[in-house]
């Protein structure tokens, strides 16, 4: 039996870059050097951004790298009927409710000054304004948001990379979304409820993803409470940036694997690139792996690409 098990969870809106790869390798090296599971899913809830082919350069990009997984589960959309069960659950238990503000609602109720890089909370607008979710739909004519109620509380967890955390999700985000109801009474479920539902069918006790989703773990956690599943473990990569400190985006130029390879840049020096980021000694991957992982050697620091791998944005990529 493995130790844990983990998963790479990709979505097909476009090709993996070298933030992706460095997330992803971390997460591959970690499990197979702790006899740990590994579990493909591919995360296509976001279907107008979902680009014609993604999913078949997804595999083929986790494959140079060597990426290999114990098994591939569900594609995310075919779980609908279990998505809307966890959403139809929570609303019985009186913890999701519908809120019928529009963009330019938000946007209004959220001008007043907040951290920087810190998300605005829903201010709580619709709670308790409508009788049942439906309603939130039928006041506007358009597709209500569902919002679970984030209570004030702290969620304290040992991140095993961020460290020990202390979020309060009431103060981060507020009343997050769960789904989307139709007037129509059709139901989607969101990102949020989605994925919590899905490690748990998976078996996925250990998440090791970017940092950018570190505060969504006490939203998470929250949730696998009101809906009794099982706790995940939590490990939060610190980001790949560019030279500039800011998020590795298009505007740092081309560093998708895809053209990274076409370049000739063979998946072994972006192996390096990966081994130096996670303070250790370059080395083949199955030689990584038969060192060992260490989890207190990764910098806590953004990491930043090798300069020469940036090529200039190409236009419509």
């Amino acid at each position: 039996m493995a130790a844990w098990t983990t998963r790479f969870a990709p979505s097909p809106t476009g090709a993996l870059h070298l933030g992706n790869a460095r997330t992803l390798g971390l997460a591959w090296w970690w499990a197979r050097a702790e006899g740990a599971g590994v579990v493909l899913r591919i995360e296509d809830l976001d279907h107008p951004r979902k680009k014609a082919g993604a999913i078949e350069q997804l595999r083929e990009d986790l494959a140079w790298l060597g990426l290999d997984y114990d098994r591939e589960t569900p594609i995310q959309t075919s779980r609908l009927e279990r998505h809307l069960a966890a959403l139809d659950a929570l609303v019985a238990l009186g913890l999701v409710y519908g809120c019928a503000c529009s963009r330019k609602d938000l946007e209004e109720a959220q001008s007043a000054p907040h951290e920087i890089g810190d998300e605005p909370p829903y201010p709580g607008t619709c709670r308790g304004r409508f009788a049942t979710p439906r309603d939130a739909a039928l006041a506007t004519g358009r597709p209500a948001a569902l919002r679970f109620l984030a209570a004030p509380g702290v969620e304290r967890f040992d991140d095993l990379l961020a460290g020990p955390q202390e979020i309060d999700p009431a103060l981060h985000g507020g009343d997050f979304v769960v789904g989307r109801l139709d007037v129509d009474g059709a139901r989607r479920p969101a990102y949020q409820l989605a994925v919590v539902v899905d490690d748990a069918d998976d078996g996925v006790d250990r998440v090791i993803r970017g940092a950018d989703l570190l505060r969504s773990a006490a939203r998470q956690r929250r949730l696998q409470r009101a809906l009794g599943l099982p706790p995940t473990t939590y490990a939060h990569a610190p980001l790949v940036v560019g030279r500039d400190g800011r998020r590795l985006a298009k505007r740092h130029g081309d560093t998708r694997l895809a053209s990274l390879r076409a370049r000739g840049i063979s998946a072994q020096a972006v192996w390096d690139w990966i081994a130096r980021s996670c303070g250790a000694a370059p080395a083949a991957p199955a030689d990584l792996v038969r060192r060992g992982f260490r989890p207190d050697a990764v910098p806590r620091e953004p990491a930043t690409p090798p300069e020469a791998w940036a090529e200039p944005p190409q236009r419509g990529l």
